[in-house]
């Protein structure tokens, strides 16, 4: 082990050391980009680089639930992706539904699809959702959310079409529907429903905007932006980010 191994692996203690549990995130969101970019710096191909990326989810996943952390939502596939060429979109899917396969299968987490799968390929949907609904539920286990195929816009406009047509299955005209709305009635239509909203958004890769992830869930949610590519993504990175959440004192917009 090199002196900067052990220099880090002090550093982490620490900082460790220092968290309050009491003050953790709950919910953890990541835009988890830089893969591409990673890719080309290492001089890998882009396959490789989405695997890689895959691969920081399990980290990440290890090192937010020793910290006790509840529920752990990734976004991993945007549906403006899916306008990438077809040979780059079909790595990422098998990246992905490799990722969700073996997550379904470790055992501590239940695995949720989050996004408008009908705007995939057919066959990678039903992949994913066999894999997904394989993996175990019941209490006690942390919560992960895998982005798929998710845009913020696109599942506010699902929410409200979903709201209206169970609005119309009951009788209820457009201006009755108007006229009685209100923000939960939105909110109960949201992919996330039944869940809490991310208390810390993580977005690595240097870049310093939501990208419309969770746009609905994120608006009393705290913001981390990391310089790291997500594949070099590394624990200490986590506690930083863990450490700047449990330092702020939080307003919920007041």
């Amino acid at each position: 082990m090199g002196l900067s191994q052990v220099a880090y692996g002090a550093y982490e203690r620490r900082l460790l050391r220092r968290l309050d549990p009491d003050r953790l995130p709950r919910h953890v969101g990541a835009i988890v980009d830089g893969n591409r970019r990673w890719a080309k710096d290492a001089r890998m191909g882009l396959d490789q680089g989405y695997r890689a990326g895959a691969a920081k989810v399990d980290e990440f996943l290890d090192w937010c639930h020793e910290l006790g952390v509840g529920t752990v939502t990734f976004w991993v596939l945007s549906t403006d992706n899916l306008q990438r060429p077809e040979a780059e979109l079909a790595s990422i899917l098998d990246a992905v539904e490799d990722l969700v396969g073996r997550l379904a299968e470790d055992g501590r987490w239940h695995v949720r699809l989050i996004g408008n799968l009908q705007l995939l390929p057919a066959d990678s949907s039903a992949r994913l959702q066999r894999a997904a609904a394989a993996s175990p539920s019941g209490e006690g286990l942390m919560h992960v959310n895998v982005c798929v195929g998710y845009g913020g816009r696109q599942e506010l406009t699902d929410a409200m079409r979903a709201l209206l047509l169970a609005e119309a299955a009951k009788g209820r005209t457009l201006e009755e529907v108007a006229a009685t709305l209100e923000v939960d009635h939105i909110a109960d239509h949201l992919y996330t429903k039944g869940q809490p909203d991310p208390d810390l958004v993580i977005r690595t890769s240097g870049e310093q905007r939501l990208s419309g992830f969770l746009l609905w869930q994120s608006v009393h949610s705290e913001f981390y932006f990391s310089d790291v590519l997500w594949p070099a993504f590394r624990r200490v990175d986590l506690l930083r980010a863990m450490r700047s959440y449990a330092a702020r004192e939080r307003r919920f917009g007041a």
